[in-house]
């Protein structure tokens, strides 16, 4: 397992994660290349079929990135995320996958530093879990 490499999906809202993952790259901050992010218009239109099928297209982890308490540009759809991402780890459970291979975490625009941070972390903790179960199957 040494060597292996997690494909790790990011759903990053448009206006807070998305941009501090461009902010990350402008000021050159290292974090992991196998982080595919995707932009959404807002963390609460990431529906449990996105996720799903992310882990079903060989996802070793998902992550949804929102924006911070209180500044969701849309009122609450970061909420509205967070209770998703509960909602389908307890899916995952049901289905015998880890429900740490899925996260949600909160960032504005201006942290590009916390952002690199969190992509490495989490790349790290899926790394210690090894290859999603779902992948081989597919396989």
């Amino acid at each position: 397992m040494e060597n292996f490499e997690p494909v790790i999906v990011a759903f990053c809202c448009h206006y807070c994660a998305y941009t501090a993952a461009d902010m990350a790259g402008s000021q050159r901050l290292p974090y992991p290349s196998n982080v595919k992010i995707i932009r959404v218009p807002c963390s609460g239109k990431v529906d449990a079929l996105h996720i799903t099928k992310a882990f079903e297209k060989g996802a070793d982890g998902v992550y949804v990135a929102g924006c911070l308490d209180g500044d969701c540009h849309f009122k609450n759809g970061n909420d509205k995320a967070a209770k998703l991402v509960t909602y389908v780890q307890n899916y995952l459970e049901e289905i015998g996958l880890e429900p740490e291979r899925l996260e949600m975490v909160r960032i504005s625009a201006g942290m590009g530093d916390r952002f690199a941070l969190i992509a490495t972390e989490i790349t790290e903790k899926i790394r210690k879990l090894g290859p999603s179960p779902i992948k081989t199957v597919a396989a």
